[in-house]
């Protein structure tokens, strides 16, 4: 799962992103407004924790243009400003949650997971469930009907963007941008290299899914 962080206390997103990468998540971090647009905007992250009070562009006026351009990412406002007229305004710019500070991390985690129940079919906290595979995040752990197999961290990472778009063609540039993110560099033949990866995984745990090129666009999970 990619989350971006958009918090403008350099030493809280620091801490932040320190332990949501422990925690297993892909982050991308901003400390400023219009750089959080400028992330959310490319429409690759699956949770976006969103500070309310940003420079150069508040978290408010952020969320209101993602919404506005038809991005429907959830949000978690991230903010020191708690009362309920606070709550309600952001709750109704579009917000999905509203965490006050200071919180612990273990909140921002059963938060997280909470979000992101809605708009997948997950069956745990952390176990995803697609035709005849499982995907156990957590421990990284892919299991079919006749075997079971281990990821790496960019190898879970594509997998998760698969299962969660089932028979849907992905584009390449998507696809980097999901897993890679938008800073990175990498070579498209990276990603060639890691589609033959989850292609192997698959045949290891037995499934009926398969990932097909789809010639000139990109890739789709389909069943055989």
């Amino acid at each position: 799962m990619r989350i971006l962080l958009a918090e403008d206390d350099r030493q809280l997103n620091n801490t932040l992103t320190y332990q949501l990468e422990a925690a297993g998540f892909l982050v991308d971090s901003c400390l400023d407004g219009e750089e959080a647009l400028f992330y959310g905007e490319q429409n690759i992250y699956d949770i976006i924790l969103l500070d309310r009070m940003l420079p150069h562009l508040e978290g408010t006026d952020v969320l209101t243009s993602l919404r506005k351009k038809g991005i429907v990412t959830p949000v978690i406002l991230i903010t020191a400003l708690g009362t309920l007229s606070d709550k309600v305004t952001g709750l109704d710019l579009g917000a999905d949650d509203y965490l006050v500070k200071p919180f612990a991390f273990e909140e921002l985690l059963a938060r997280i997971r909470c979000v992101a129940r809605r708009p997948h079919t997950l069956t745990g906290s952390d176990l995803l469930t697609v035709s005849d595979v499982t995907w156990q995040a957590s421990e990284g752990i892919l299991k079919g009907p006749s075997g079971s197999c281990t990821l790496s961290k960019r190898e879970a990472a594509l997998l998760e963007t698969f299962l969660r778009s089932k028979g849907q063609t992905l584009q390449r540039q998507t696809l980097l941008l999901k897993v890679w993110g938008p800073d990175s560099d990498v070579e498209e033949g990276n990603l060639d290299n890691y589609i033959h990866f989850l292609r192997r995984r698959l045949q290891i745990t037995g499934s009926c899914l398969q990932i097909k090129t789809i010639r000139g666009i990109g890739y789709s999970l389909q069943e055989k």
